[in-house]
């Protein structure tokens, strides 16, 4: 069902009904719920890149003029990053959070835990903190900035637009190049430091994936928010609901891998759609109880 402005209080009673036998829904959401805290998405409505792609996995852990790219490129891109604050979406979702059997995100923003959300799991990592590949000592991200900044000051006037995982594609200033970029290192044993993140073309840790499939099991409805879902990491999830005959549903502007499958699918912004039907939901679970 595609839905326009005009259509959205019609569309989430809608949504409302066909959610309302679920007692425990599995929720996946994407870049699209982190776009209205300023956030960019990956992709476009026809599920096509904006943006250059991501590093690849083998390419920063085997080629530094890569790491030294991720790392003046993260740069510019951490600062947007920490700074987001989660949005009425983010708000709404913890509000539902007692009706989940878990929020599953493919975000490495933390917005969600700002929110307030406790039945998380984070599918790609966090941003928020930086791991050894070496010794496995670990930091945090805003500490790491410190170091980069105080090493790389001519890169302090370069522009960027930034990604949802934090890297951007920068302009260099006049005269400044990758190459002479100070890649960051590990205090302890200088070794090979990266954000605690899922990279393409490295893979979700099996036990996170097991687990997440679990809960799914057991839930009784599959929501899809902000999310195409055009990589198989959160795309397997919706092929499973499927075989375990879990119905599913979707808020997303645009296509998604699995349009096919969703027995009710609103496409407007996931700030506009989650708080009216928060609000819909609390009042009949209210309604619910007076009437017991």
């Amino acid at each position: 069902m595609k839905t326009s402005p005009a259509e959205l209080s019609p569309a989430v009673e809608t949504l409302g009904r066909s959610l309302a036998n679920c007692r425990r829904l599995f929720v996946i959401t994407g870049a699209g719920c982190s776009a209205p805290s300023g956030i960019a998405t990956y992709r476009d409505a026809e599920g096509q890149w904006q943006h250059p792609q991501p590093v690849q996995q083998q390419d920063f852990l085997h080629d530094p003029f890569v790491r030294q790219r991720y790392w003046a490129r993260s740069f510019h891109g951490w600062p947007i990053i920490s700074q987001a604050k989660p949005n009425a979406a983010h708000v709404a979702l913890a509000e539902l959070e007692a009706q989940f059997s878990v929020l599953l995100t493919q975000n490495v923003d933390g917005l969600h835990q700002q929110a307030g959300q406790r039945k998380l799991i984070e599918l790609h990592g966090s941003l928020a903190d930086v791991v050894c590949l070496s010794c496995g000592d670990r930091t945090s991200r805003a500490l790491l900035q410190r170091w980069i900044e105080d090493n790389n000051l001519q890169f302090m006037e370069s522009t960027a637009i930034v990604g949802p995982d934090g890297d951007a594609d920068i302009a260099l200033s006049s005269g400044t190049r990758v190459s002479e970029f100070r890649v960051p290192e590990c205090v302890r044993c200088g070794g090979v430091v990266k954000p605690v993140v899922v990279f393409y073309g490295d893979s979700v840790p099996p036990e996170r994936v097991a687990g997440a499939f679990t809960l799914l099991a057991e839930s009784d409805g599959l929501l899809v928010v902000g999310s195409s879902l055009m990589v198989y990491s959160s795309f397997r999830f919706c092929r499973r609901a499927r075989e375990l005959d879990i119905p599913q549903f979707a808020i997303n502007v645009g296509k998604t891998r699995a349009d096919a499958w969703f027995e009710c699918k609103i496409e407007l912004d996931c700030a506009q759609v989650l708080p009216k039907l928060c609000h819909d939901r609390l009042q009949a679970s209210a309604a619910s109880v007076c009437q017991r």
